[in-house]
């Protein structure tokens, strides 16, 4: 049965909050116990497969977006309501906002100011503005097809697995350069909590900015064309 808005947001909220938080974690024990205790690749994974767990936990209730450029993104490509967007963008933030309050209140601000959204070391604002567009844009695309069209045979049940794959591989590859959020609500929760608000625009409008676009480029590809398809059941060669 369909569930309600505000138990969708509700999970929304939750699974925001869950997936930022495993991350912020693992931050924490880096900056917190150095690299002998995690790594930035147990960061990513901690990212990465808390997202996959939070999918499996609460996408049947909500869809499992915990991203505001997922929903800008599926509803450019038709697949969620447009009117819905601003609700579940709200539910998104206060994830965010609540997952950076607990790592504040459980660590310190030390860690706090680490789960922060930067550019790398000499990394330019336009460089950091595009891998996070782009990046944000082929997790959209993944996204689309792995829980939104069943003319995948992949679709369904591998949804998790490969959207939590994704986030780990982004993370490990372009995070180390670009900053590595793919996710506004993801950024702006440390942000808001720790008042830093220094590049803070890159991680807002990038990420929206690909997802839109890759949400366009998806209904695109489901929108059929000019050429004459084949008529299903139909043997080759035949009109």
């Amino acid at each position: 049965m369909p569930v309600d808005l505000p138990r969708r947001l509700l999970a929304e909220a939750l699974g925001s909050f869950g997936f930022f938080f495993i991350g912020f974690t693992g931050i924490a024990a880096l900056t917190t116990e150095g690299s002998s205790a995690i790594e930035a690749v147990g960061v990513a994974a901690g990212f990465g497969f808390g997202l996959a767990a939070m999918i499996f936990a609460l996408g049947h209730v909500c869809g499992g977006h915990f991203n505001p450029a997922v929903s800008a993104g599926l509803a450019a490509a038709k697949r969620f309501p447009v009117a819905e967007v601003p609700a579940y963008w709200a539910a998104q933030v206060v994830g965010g906002i609540t997952a950076a309050g607990a790592t504040r209140a459980i660590f310190n601000e030390t860690v706090l100011h680490a789960t922060l959204t930067l550019p790398g070391h000499g990394v330019s604002n336009g460089q950091a503005f595009t891998l996070e567009a782009i990046f944000t844009g082929l997790f959209l695309l993944v996204i689309a097809t792995l829980a939104a069209d069943d003319r995948a045979p992949w679709n369904g049940v591998f949804a998790p697995f490969g959207i939590g794959l994704f986030i780990f591989t982004a993370a490990t590859t372009a995070g180390p350069i670009s900053g590595g959020s793919f996710n506004p609500a993801r950024s702006l929760g440390p942000a808001i909590v720790d008042g830093t608000w220094t590049n803070q625009w890159i991680y807002v409008v990038a990420p929206i900015a690909g997802g839109i676009i890759a949400g366009a480029l998806n209904l695109a590809f489901r929108t059929p064309g000019p050429v004459l398809e084949r008529i299903p059941d139909q043997p080759p060669g035949r009109p």
